[in-house]
């Protein structure tokens, strides 16, 4: 080859997509459990729920978030992208609301939902303590709509 370096093999490898939702349910476990790559990170914010980027990749990218007592991502969905979340410390409660109605699950360490994109949801930290999660959205998440309590559309996906 005329340009050796065009064609240089020492790069780091970009880590593979996720593909399937067990592929993404996969890889939010192996981050949640790596505790010394998230840890450190973590920050928490009196005013807002806090958030860093964890991990980028083709169709999808991984976010970790810090939830102080009472706050609250109010109801919003993900737009188009689809996703897994896991609760990595502390506990979450999230409140969906779906075309059956109402329904609302505490989250606790170790705990996963996967979500289909336009699912409507609200997590909140409601207990006493700090809680943290990670998050991956395939594709990558470009919107956030967020829903007042009369704004809230009749017809939800259902949670996977």
């Amino acid at each position: 080859m005329a340009f050796p370096h065009l064609a240089r093999t020492d790069l780091p490898r970009h880590p593979a997509a996720p593909v399937t939702v067990a592929d993404r349910a996969r890889l939010v476990r192996e981050i949640a459990a790596d505790r010394a790559r998230w840890e450190p990170l973590v920050r928490y914010d009196a005013l807002t729920r806090w958030y860093a980027r964890l991990e980028t990749g083709p169709g999808y990218e991984v976010w970790l978030l810090s939830w102080l007592p009472g706050q609250s991502s109010g109801f919003h969905d993900h737009g188009d992208s689809a996703g897994v979340m896991a609760v990595v410390q502390g506990e979450l409660t999230e409140r969906s609301l779906t075309a059956a109605g109402e329904g609302t699950r505490v989250l606790r360490p170790g705990t996963q939902r996967v979500f289909s994109g336009g699912y409507l949801h609200e997590m909140v930290n409601a207990a006493l303590e700090p809680a943290v999660s990670v998050h991956l959205y395939t594709p990558g998440l470009v919107e956030m709509n967020q829903y007042g309590a009369a704004a809230v559309p009749e017809h939800q996906p259902e949670p996977r």
